[in-house]
Formats: C-alpha cells, structure tokens, sequence
C-alpha cells in the first residue's frame, strides 16, 4: 500500500531525504531492548526536533518521502486502519511529499520490504530524485542497508536497540535534528 504522489514541480526537486517511520520521525515503542510501533493514534508522538529538521529539509528543496516496513499488519497485530491514519497525520503535520508503506513480512520476499530498495527506486522515478545527492535516515540497520542498496548516503539514528547494527553508514546521531545539522551543513547545502 502506497500513496500516490501530488503532482510537483519536477524540475525543482533533485535530492530527496528518505526518512524511516517510526524511531525518526515518531517515537517507537522499545519493550525488552526492541523497538515497536505505535498501536494506537493515542500512541502517536512525533518526536522533539522533527518538524523543525522537516522543514529545514524543505527549505533546502529536499524532497520528503517516508519509507516504512509494516509488517504487523501482514502478521495480524496491526489494522491497516491504523497504519494509514498514523501515515495522513505524519504526512500532513510534517509536510512530507510522499509516505511509501511495505506492509510484508520477510518471509513474503517483497522488492518494497526494506533492507530491498523498491520504494526508493519507484520514488526516484516518480519524483524524478538523483538518488546519488540523496540521504536516506533510519534507526535500524534495514534502513541503511535498503539507502545503501538504492546508492544513497545514510544516516543512522543510534538507540542502542539489542539488535543487529548496520554497516558503514555515512554518519551516525542520536535523532533527526542531528541528521539534519549534517546533511545541510556538513554537505555543504
């Protein structure tokens, strides 16, 4: 499940900043060192600093497409309901150009479930993105390895989850607003 993109002015956008879902943008819920989604609207909380960071994102004419494994929902202890509804108010409160949802588990072998690069690669296309000049940010290793695998620089939002880490990304914070200070100042934008 996807939404579609509005229509843009193609010729202004070049670089996009991909941006994880849940742990970048709103709060994951960590139990026993894992992190979770939110089960509920009321479970919502965008993060401090990331309305700030998406708008300076914008201002630097980044576009902005979250990409975002699902698969509570393939796996029955999530509504697709809630899925899209958390998706809209993300969208809408953080001005984000496009949210792209896999909603498989591993098993299924979908090209969209990340580590696999599909909804990078299909929002390059569609938004005409140069995915050289584009960062994608993430709190888990699945995230940097599906920007690796698209050719994009990455970010890894660090919170020591008792999990497996990613391998070589371009830089390592503890949250987007430290993303942010490096793609636009340490990039030079």
């Amino acid at each position: 499940m996807m939404f579609m993109p509005e229509k843009l002015n193609r010729e202004k956008f070049n670089r996009a900043v991909f941006l994880d879902r849940d742990g970048v943008l709103n709060r994951s819920l960590v139990r026993e060192g894992k992190p979770y989604p939110p089960n509920s609207l009321d479970e919502l909380e965008v993060l401090p600093g990331v309305e700030d960071a998406c708008r300076s994102f914008k201002k630097a004419g980044y576009v902005l497409v979250c990409i975002t494994n699902q698969p509570d929902v393939a796996r029955g202890t999530q509504s697709l309901a809630v899925v899209e509804e958390i998706n809209q108010i993300l969208k809408e409160k953080l001005d984000l150009d496009d949210v792209r949802v896999c909603l498989h588990d591993d098993a299924d072998g979908c090209d969209y479930r990340k580590p696999k690069p599909g909804h990078l690669l299909d929002a390059a296309r569609d938004f005409d993105i140069d995915l050289t000049s584009s960062i994608m940010v993430g709190d888990r290793w699945r995230d940097t390895e599906a920007g690796q695998n698209a050719g994009c620089r990455t970010v890894f939002i660090d919170y020591s989850y008792d999990e497996r880490q990613p391998t070589d990304p371009d830089h390592v914070c503890s949250d987007l607003q430290g993303a942010a200070s490096w793609i636009l100042k340490g990039l030079g934008q």
